[in-house]
């Protein structure tokens, strides 16, 4: 059956649990794979180039901008993030679907280009939840992660114009939701048309 990937688009504020959901996803699910983001930032502990993030500096991300390099791109909290348009094409075509882990500004550029993507917005099940698991990173400082919270009250009402959002309140139930998304979405009549021909 000759069919082409399809990309689900998953965001959330910083701590709602949308990385540990879409690593977990690519484990359940063989045909799905993480796309790999390129930024500024320097790696956390235990994080991988060319695994986790392509990580470059800031004037080769400039670079990569100018060339025209990515289907979007963004500034959050001071570093720049950003997708290749070369990986969304060759794993499209080659009907591979992917999980891109992005803010909302990144989601909106591709809600325009990218327009058959599945956008999906994870929710905590409270803000004091939400700083509750901030904090328990023990890796920011108290100032970015107020810094954090306040930026997650602007993506929080970015939601309203996903296709669906999943509180993320028990893990496993979170995960069996996202899973489930994606399954349906796999079975959707228009991306079976080839398929039924």
């Amino acid at each position: 059956m000759e069919k082409e990937g399809i990309v689900y688009i998953v965001s959330a504020p910083s701590g709602a649990g949308k990385t540990s959901l879409c690593n977990e996803l690519i484990d359940i699910l063989p045909d799905l794979r993480h796309s790999v983001s390129y930024t500024t930032r320097s790696p956390r502990p235990g994080e991988r180039d060319g695994v986790d993030y392509f990580f470059v500096s800031k004037n080769r991300f400039d670079e990569m901008v100018r060339a025209g390099e990515f289907a979007e791109w963004a500034e959050v909290h001071g570093n720049h993030y950003a997708t290749a348009l070369r990986t969304l094409e060759e794993n499209r075509s080659r009907g591979i679907s992917l999980i891109l882990d992005i803010d909302c500004q990144g989601a909106r550029q591709l809600k325009s280009s990218c327009g058959d993507a599945v956008f999906i917005f994870i929710l905590p099940p409270d803000f004091s939840e939400l700083r509750r698991r901030l904090e328990g990173r023990n890796s920011d400082s108290s100032a970015v992660i107020e810094a954090r919270l306040k930026v997650a009250m602007s993506e929080m009402k970015e939601s309203s114009w996903y296709d669906y959002v999943i509180v993320n309140d028990v893990f496993s139930d979170a995960l069996e939701k996202l899973k489930s998304i994606v399954i349906a979405e796999q079975c959707r009549t228009s991306r079976l048309t080839r398929t039924v021909e």
